[in-house]
């Protein structure tokens, strides 16, 4: 039961560390788009996360809602990150953009630690 909860913690981890590499990959394309666009600190990447999270696709005025709780954003740039965000989920699901090789180490660490 223990090694079961924390590969779900583990896989939890992997996740958000993968949201985050996505969401920083989406913020480097939005700077190359324009050089008038506004860059992306990685708050403001976990503010936007969380909005979309809380603001799905069939909420109303989603955009807005979405760049008010981002802070410092249009609705037009949170729309436009997020279609960034989705053409670079769309390269790393064809095989364009290798998905990082995290060390099986830390899965091993934390199995063993549990089961001393």
């Amino acid at each position: 039961m223990i090694i079961i909860i924390n590969l779900f913690s583990l896989s939890l981890i992997f996740l958000s560390v993968f949201l985050s590499k996505l969401l920083h990959m989406a913020s480097s394309s939005l700077s190359k788009q324009k050089a008038s666009d506004s860059s992306w600190i990685p708050k403001q990447n976990n503010m936007f996360e969380r909005a979309l999270a809380k603001y799905d696709k069939d909420a109303p005025d989603r955009w807005h809602n979405v760049a008010k709780a981002v802070g410092g954003k249009l609705p037009d740039e949170v729309k436009k990150h997020y279609q960034i965000l989705l053409e670079d989920l769309r390269h790393i699901e064809s095989g364009r953009v290798p998905i990082p090789n995290y060390k099986s180490s830390l899965i091993t660490t934390n199995v063993d630690e549990e089961e001393r």
